[in-house]
C-alpha cells in the first residue's frame, strides 16, 4: 500500500501493530471503547483526524468501514474459575491482548485459523479467541472446546477500515472521493447491523450444540485491567504517537462512561431483567 502496488484495501489495522503499536487504536485495544463509543470518537470526537495524522506518515488514509461490536472471550477446553486457571494456558491470541495475557501467565500462541480446530482437538492448544457467535459458529469450536467465555475485553468494539494510498486517493475526482466515503459509511452501518441481527440466533444454536456459556471471573478482569495500564505506560514511553492517540482515545472514554452508566447501561440492565429471552422453537416431530 505504501509503495503504491495496491491502491486500496479493507482490513483490521491492528494487524500492523508489530510495525508500530499505534495502529491498534484503529481496530480495538484492551478495555477500550465499545462500538457506539468508537463511532462517536471517530466521527465526532476527533478520532478520524487524529488517527489519520498518524496514518498519513505512512502514506495512507483510513476510512471507517465496519465494526463487529463487542467480541467474545473465546473457546476453552476447561473451565476458568479464577486467575490461577489462566497460568500456563496455551491460548491462541495475539497483539496487545496477547501481551497482557502473557503477563498473567498465559502461554500465547499464533496459529492460522485453519489450524486451530485440530490443535484444540489434540490438546496442543487449550483455548482460542475468534470473533462473535455469527462467525464462531462456522468453525465448530464448541465440539473441541466447549466453554465459551465473555466478554472479549480486548475487543469491546472491533473496527475495520478501508485504507487507501494517499497519492491514489488524491488523484480521484471529487465526486469519486465522495462516493468512496459514502460507501464506507454504508459498510460501517451494514457490518454492525449484520452482526447484531445474526449473533442472537447463532449463540442459541451454539448452546444447543454443546457450548457452555461462562463469564470471565471478575478477579481475572481486574488483574488484566491493571496489567493493561502497565503495558500502555510502557508503550507510551517508547512511542510519542502511541501516547498521543492513547491519551485522546481514553480521555474520550472517560467522558462517555458516566453517560452510558446513567442512561444506556441502566436501560439495558432493566430490559435484561424484564424481558424473558426468546426460546428456540421446539423441534418438529
Amino acid at each position: 500500500m505504501q509503495a503504491g502496488t495496491l491502491e486500496m484495501g479493507h482490513t483490521a489495522l491492528y494487524y500492523y501493530l508489530g510495525k508500530e503499536p499505534t495502529w491498534a487504536f484503529a481496530t480495538a485495544v484492551p478495555f477500550g471503547l465499545n462500538c457506539r463509543q468508537y463511532n462517536a470518537w471517530w466521527h465526532q470526537g476527533g478520532g478520524n483526524k487524529l488517527f489519520n495524522e498518524f496514518a498519513n506518515k505512512s502514506g495512507v488514509q483510513a476510512f471507517l468501514a465496519g465494526n463487529t461490536g463487542g467480541q467474545m472471550g473465546g473457546w476453552f477446553r476447561k473451565e476458568i474459575k479464577g486467575l490461577a486457571d489462566m497460568k500456563g494456558l496455551k491460548f491462541r491470541i495475539a497483539g496487545l491482548a496477547g501481551e497482557v495475557l502473557s503477563r498473567l501467565g498465559v502461554v500465547t500462541q499464533q496459529l492460522a485459523a485453519g489450524d486451530v480446530y485440530a490443535a484444540l482437538e489434540k490438546g496442543s492448544l487449550d483455548a482460542t479467541e475468534f470473533t462473535v457467535p455469527y462467525d464462531d459458529e462456522k468453525l465448530g469450536f464448541q465440539k473441541v472446546a466447549k466453554y465459551y467465555y465473555y466478554p472479549g475485553f480486548w475487543e469491546g468494539g472491533a473496527a475495520v477500515h478501508a485504507i487507501a494510498n494517499q497519492k491514489a486517493l488524491a488523484a480521484l475526482p471529487a465526486e469519486y472521493r465522495a462516493i468512496l466515503e459514502a460507501a464506507c459509511e454504508e459498510a460501517n452501518a451494514f457490518v454492525t447491523a449484520r452482526y447484531d441481527a445474526g449473533n442472537p440466533a447463532a449463540l442459541k444454536r451454539l448452546i444447543a450444540g454443546g457450548a457452555v456459556l461462562r463469564a470471565f471471573p471478575k478477579s481475572m478482569l481486574d488483574a488484566a485491567y491493571k496489567v493493561t495500564q502497565d503495558v500502555y505506560r510502557e508503550l507510551g514511553a517508547k512511542s510519542a504517537d502511541f501516547k498521543k492517540v492513547h491519551d485522546h482515545y481514553f480521555a474520550f472514554q472517560r467522558e462517555q462512561i458516566p453517560w452510558f452508566r446513567v442512561n444506556e447501561n441502566s436501560f439495558d440492565d432493566f430490559m435484561a431483567s424484564a424481558v424473558t429471552p426468546a426460546r428456540a422453537a421446539p423441534a418438529k416431530k
